[in-house]
């Protein structure tokens, strides 16, 4: 999007384009994916004892959330999602020396500090490890500390989707899709019928502007399995584009119960991601028809991939999705909360592509120190 053309921030600055530009990301990605899976990842991948570990830090980090139940189900291999920043701090932790370890790293940039520190220190913790490096910027440090190793393979984003907004839209998505191509069970056709979805999705814009217009103080995501990643990454995209000014929350629909329900009150809005699994399922529809019942039905919110039996009120139904992956249908539902988070954010007078004008959250994580393997004070 060319800086001439960008919306005024009162209307959605860089960042309702970015949202918006997302099922023709998703096809071009699609269609990239086949050329990039190459001889590297399926010897690495075919490996009996390898182990995948996706990593990133705050979205990035949630992206590995959503994906690794698909690809551990999909390559019978042992998945871990585990932020760098996690790595970073208690690298023993999570980095076993002797075990064959496929690192997967999502940035955006590749800039921030812990994306270059968790791919050294597995390169200096274990003895057999490989990288799949997964950016939008060709320019950014990961790529270009990876670019041209034996033991790397780096996949760049179009380059459109190095969104200049704040919070992490088109990028995140099209890392996921692509991680979610690569390794996992998607094709090319897959991310047509995701693309179509997202433009159902598109066409709401109207419907999610009332719900944020609504201005509630609370929001509360649930989501199980992969979907309790997106319900996580939901709520920071609204606690980030309204500046913390909206006090935002994540769960399963069962864990939710043991305490935090207590959030709930009549200025809540509850957002409950349906899952396509017919027995995962069963749990949302309870939770659903339980807040209902407490809050009335305008309290919450369900997104799902087909109808809720109709004595649980209304759900919006995302078209085109059978047969697919709850990591797969996390991606149309994200560009739901996108919006939501960006309404939110207007109705609170915030500008989106830069909600904390005094820095005191940027963009790309300023000011973290990296220290050397060992070192005290």
């Amino acid at each position: 999007m060319s800086e001439h053309h960008v919306p005024a921030q009162e209307d959605g600055g860089a960042t309702i384009g970015e949202i918006g530009q997302q099922p023709g990301a998703w096809r071009e990605v699609g269609r990239r994916a086949a050329d990039e899976a190459d001889a590297f990842l399926r010897a690495v991948v075919d490996r009996p004892d390898v182990r995948v570990i996706l990593t990133g830090a705050g979205s990035s980090a949630f992206a590995g959330e959503i994906a690794a139940p698909a690809l551990r189900r999909h390559l019978g291999r042992r998945v871990d999602a585990i932020p760098t920043t996690d790595i970073v701090a208690n690298p023993m932790d999570h980095l076993e020396r002797e075990t064959p370890t496929l690192v997967v790293s999502f940035g955006r940039s590749g800039n921030s500090p812990e994306s270059l520190a968790t791919t050294a220190l597995a390169d200096d913790l274990v003895d057999d490890v490989w990288h799949l490096v997964l950016t939008c910027d060709p320019d950014g440090r990961l790529s270009r500390a990876h670019t041209g190793k034996p033991n790397s393979l780096v996949v760049h984003m179009p380059d459109r989707t190095n969104d200049s907004g704040f919070a992490m839209t088109s990028s995140l998505t099209s890392m996921l899709l692509t991680c979610l191509t690569l390794l996992g069970p998607l094709t090319p056709r897959d991310a047509e019928a995701l693309a179509g979805a997202a433009e159902h999705v598109i066409g709401l814009q109207r419907d999610i502007r009332a719900l944020a217009q609504s201005k509630k103080q609370r929001f509360v995501y649930l989501g199980s399995g992969s979907l309790e990643g997106l319900a996580r990454e939901s709520a920071l995209k609204l606690l980030e584009l309204t500046a913390g000014e909206v006090v935002t929350y994540f769960d399963s629909p069962l864990g939710f119960r043991h305490g935090p329900k207590s959030v709930l009150d009549a200025d809540t809005i509850v957002l409950v991601y349906v899952s396509t699994d017919p027995y995962t399922r069963l749990y949302d529809l309870d939770i659903i028809a339980e807040i209902r019942a407490q809050l009335g039905e305008n309290a919450v919110t369900v997104l799902s991939t087909e109808p809720i039996p109709g004595d649980l009120g209304p759900s919006i139904v995302l078209p085109g999705l059978s047969g697919l992956d709850d990591a797969a249908v996390a991606l149309p539902y994200l560009v739901f909360a996108q919006y939501i988070a960006l309404f939110t954010s207007l109705e609170y007078g915030k500008t989106p592509d830069n909600p904390f004008p005094s820095g005191e959250v940027s963009r790309v994580v300023k000011g973290v120190t990296i220290h050397p393997l060992g070192a005290t004070r």
